[in-house]
């Protein structure tokens, strides 16, 4: 029996098959199994890595309005996106549950609940059992991502049971988000996951203050990619290559110990999966002289109110038809 007190995790630093949902899944259910003969037990995706990421916006002039090259794009992104309630995670979930892996995976989702036509940036946790147990979709879409990706809500502010620690995840800049992170000290969190496109700039610092002011373990999973990854088929590759730097995200995944040290520092240009073991009773040491929402806070004082609805533009009150 494996030790309840330990967890292995494995951070897969991947470049997507871009804007190729097909051939990104496949590579994702191959890191599954490659985590699972290595004996991990949770593994972590970077942000939207299925299918991709919005490189394209900065490089081509992604807020030219009516442009048709940038619908183009969009609509392509959009037919790639991933749709849930369409089972297209149910392979993944299938592994999770026959590995006895716990997933977290960043996806790009056009969800039914919203029209099914908008996309979101979000982050999906998948339990060893295969369940799909929270989608959360990132609250705020930073800089040109709104010119793509739609505003979540806060239903996926949630944490999850894993042997001893209790998960929870935010993408990208929502960690910057002193009040979402709260939200999920709240509910318990002590291994606190973020993910990001790609980048050490990104990682090399807050990761680190996470896990200073939670006393949690913070793992951070970024993604790869290169000019040269772009697929031949790209809608208009030409434009896209024409201003494109030859490394776009250069990856930064790490883990912070809950006393804010380095168990694994920012990993650069280098794409892989990478393993830790993580020591819960580590959590409750550094809990002894700082908890920020036990015994080092005053809800006297202060107090934060979270809204977990999932919001919907149109709600349907119907009679039942007469028969």
């Amino acid at each position: 029996m494996r030790n309840s007190n330990t967890l292995k995790v494995a951070l897969a630093q991947l470049s997507a098959v871009w804007l190729d949902k097909s051939a990104t899944l496949e590579k994702v259910a191959n890191a599954m199994k490659t985590a699972s003969e290595n004996e991990a037990e949770l593994i972590i995706f970077g942000e939207g890595l299925v299918p991709g990421y919005p490189f394209w916006l900065p490089i081509t002039q992604g807020t030219a309005w009516d442009d048709r090259l940038q619908k183009e794009i969009h609509a392509h992104y959009a037919r790639q996106s991933v749709q849930i309630e369409a089972g297209d995670l149910e392979e993944i979930c299938s592994l999770a549950r026959s590995f006895n892996l716990a997933t977290y995976l960043g996806v790009i989702e056009r969800p039914s609940d919203r029209g099914g036509h908008s996309l979101y940036c979000s982050l999906v946790y998948i339990s060893e059992k295969g369940e799909i147990q929270s989608v959360h979709r990132k609250l705020q879409p930073t800089y040109d991502e709104r010119l793509t990706w739609s505003p979540g809500d806060g239903h996926g502010l949630q944490v999850h049971p894993l042997k001893k620690f209790s998960l929870g995840g935010l993408n990208c800049w929502e960690n910057w988000m002193p009040l979402a992170r709260t939200a999920l000290y709240g509910l318990g969190e002590n291994l606190h996951v973020a993910v990001w496109p790609g980048a050490v700039r990104n990682t090399e610092s807050i990761t680190r203050m996470i896990a200073q002011e939670a006393r949690s373990f913070v793992i951070s999973v970024s993604s790869i990619m290169r000019k040269s990854d772009f697929p031949s088929d790209t809608p208009h590759l030409d434009v896209i290559l024409e201003n494109c730097p030859d490394i776009l995200a250069d990856g930064g995944s790490c883990i912070a110990g809950p006393d804010g040290k380095w168990l694994l520092e920012p990993i650069a240009l280098e794409e892989g999966i990478f393993y830790e073991t993580l020591d819960f009773n580590r959590v409750l040491e550094e809990r002894q002289n700082f908890d920020p929402v036990g015994h080092y806070s005053r809800p006297d004082v202060l107090e934060l109110r979270v809204n977990r609805v999932r919001k919907h533009a149109v709600r349907y009150q119907d009679e039942k038809p007469n028969l």
